[in-house]
């Protein structure tokens, strides 16, 4: 009677209760879905979004210098106009990569109310 649950109760019978472990384990694991999602988010993939939303944030921040390097020619602040728009170009680029990963939602956008479909119609 190898193999039987009286024998698995047993001190010495690890392989039984490892047996029955694995199979408890199996039951439980959750099924691998059938879409490849890790090779969509690797490799180049994340590449090319690490580097869209850096050049979105240097973008905001060359603007806003830009702008306060002007202001500043123009009516002769200087520096106070460079200093007042790198930091807002600063604040605009943190913006930008927040709305781009999806954190913020674009400015006057309206969440769809329950029950509604993706199309907006009931």
């Amino acid at each position: 009677m190898e193999g039987t649950v009286a024998d698995r109760d047993k001190p010495g019978d690890l392989d039984g209760r490892r047996r029955t472990l694995e199979a408890a384990l199996a039951a439980r694991k959750p099924a691998e879905p059938e879409s490849d999602e890790r090779a969509k988010t690797g490799g180049a993939g994340g590449f090319a979004n690490a580097l869209r939303l850096s050049s979105e944030f240097i973008a905001g921040i060359v603007v806003g210098a830009a702008l306060g390097w002007f202001i500043d020619e123009m009516a002769g602040t200087s520096p106070w106009g460079l200093i007042i728009f790198l930091l807002l170009g600063f604040g605009a680029g943190i913006v930008n990569v927040l709305r781009s990963a999806g954190q913020v939602a674009d400015f006057g956008a309206t969440p769809p109310k329950k029950g509604d479909d993706e199309d907006g119609k009931d």
